[in-house]
């Protein structure tokens, strides 16, 4: 999700998840379009494509999984590591790139998109990174909420509050482009527990991890709010807990800071991509 924190990968990666392909079903779909951030881009990094190199594009990702399960005649994935809602529309500037508009994928004769977006808009890598900085002032306390709320008002809440029209926006766009496309938006995996935490092998302030476990769940209600307002469909991976980044690497979905697989810190595992995958396979009935 955001824009450099994926080139950062720690050299203590261990092993590569192996993941045994799902059957697959003729739901009729001509075209797949996949667009978005990072959540929908990475995986296994060995997997990675080079189109460009700097998306981190992967081929195990959740919406390569999508189209091992539902067979369309043309599959075009365009997510992209970093991205937010203005790289839908204008070229992205990454290593080896640039990633051309996503939109520009779009066609009247697409007939299914999903899109994951809004996090990097919201500043994902700069929360992640003022966090874990300030969480060493007070790991027992919640120090990240009194930086986000010392002006009186929630910033990150208010950040959430202005994404939600840019959500429908997004959908609406995409329909214009694409008039006959089935459009599933997809939120994010559940990065943090509940309450709890890992200090200091994840670094957020065990006062910190419900604050931030609810910006995560504000963020994802509220692009699925605007999301289905604007006649999409809309799938919440961030619903089921107890795979988050404080588990035992065969438990976790999401990696933390040091990966325990080949994977990109902080982001979904291969694990958790086809998790996310199965879901929107099933939301497409």
């Amino acid at each position: 999700m955001p824009r450099t924190s994926w080139a950062a990968v720690p050299a203590a990666l261990l092993t590569a998840t192996l993941l045994t392909a799902p059957a697959a079903a003729d739901t009729g779909y001509q075209r797949y379009v996949a667009l978005g951030d990072s959540f929908a881009a990475v995986g296994t990094l060995t997997n990675i494509r080079t189109d460009p190199l700097g998306c981190a594009r992967a081929t195990d990702n959740y919406p390569s999984g999508v189209a091992a399960r539902i067979q369309p005649e043309q599959f075009v994935d365009v997510s992209c590591g970093g991205a937010q809602i203005p790289d839908l529309t204008s070229p992205q500037d990454v290593a080896f790139g640039p990633n051309p508009p996503q939109f520009d994928a779009l066609t009247a004769g697409t007939d299914l998109v999903t899109i994951s977006i809004g996090g990097n808009d919201a500043g994902f890598g700069e929360i992640i990174q003022t966090c874990s900085s300030v969480s060493f002032t007070d790991p027992l306390g919640a120090p990240c909420k009194r930086h986000y709320t010392a002006g009186g008002t929630d910033e990150l809440a208010e950040r959430i509050a202005a994404l939600g029209p840019r959500i429908a926006d997004v959908v609406r766009q995409i329909r214009d482009r694409s008039p006959r496309a089935d459009v599933v938006v997809v939120g994010y995996l559940r990065i943090l527990p509940p309450r709890g935490g890992c200090w200091p092998i994840v670094p957020v302030a065990y006062g910190d991890v419900p604050y931030l476990s609810g910006v995560q769940d504000s963020l994802n209600r509220t692009i699925g709010e605007h999301a289905t307002a604007a006649g999409a469909r809309f799938v919440n991976p961030g619903v089921t807990t107890g795979h988050d980044v404080c588990q035992l690497p065969h438990l976790k979905w999401v990696e933390g800071f040091i990966p325990t697989s080949l994977s990109v810190p902080v982001h979904p595992n291969a694990r958790g991509q086809a998790h996310v995958a199965g879901l929107v396979a099933s939301a497409l009935g």
